[in-house]
């Protein structure tokens, strides 16, 4: 969570702050948890809390760089990726949406998702292959 945290804000007090608050909110509301993913659920109010911050302070934040995400870029043109992404499957599309457009790492998607970290990697690949596919371009 911290390094969601981190890579989304690429600032560490900033990332530190919000973690705290995380945990803060993670322990008000553990009367509701029902028991699922324990990470993911943590992720999830992590991200709540990156997108009130964001909103209070009406800050951009700059997506980050693929690499730090250990996967290759994903080049995109807004409204032809949008639609390539409308026709995928809705397991493809939610993948390429937490790891591209949300910064979760494989990682990350693997705790949130209960899957070991080889079968999101496959899953990932996957989705990418399947895009490329309805979008036009050859992949490799």
């Amino acid at each position: 969570m911290c390094g969601f945290l981190l890579r989304r804000t690429r600032d560490p007090h900033l990332a530190e702050d919000l973690a705290q608050e995380t945990f803060v909110k993670a322990t008000r509301a553990l009367l509701g948890w029902r028991g699922e993913n324990a990470a993911a659920w943590l992720l999830t109010i992590a991200r709540n809390v990156l997108v009130d911050h964001v909103r209070r302070h009406r800050r951009e934040l700059a997506l980050p760089d693929p690499d730090e995400l250990g996967v290759p870029a994903l080049h995109a043109e807004s409204l032809a990726v949008r639609d390539a992404l409308d026709r995928l499957s809705e397991q493809h599309r939610r993948l390429l949406t937490m790891v591209y457009f949300e910064g979760f790492s494989l990682v990350e998607v693997a705790a949130m998702t209960g899957k070991k970290h080889a079968t999101i990697k496959t899953a990932v690949w996957r989705a990418r292959a399947a895009f490329a596919d309805i979008y036009g371009v050859p992949y490799d």
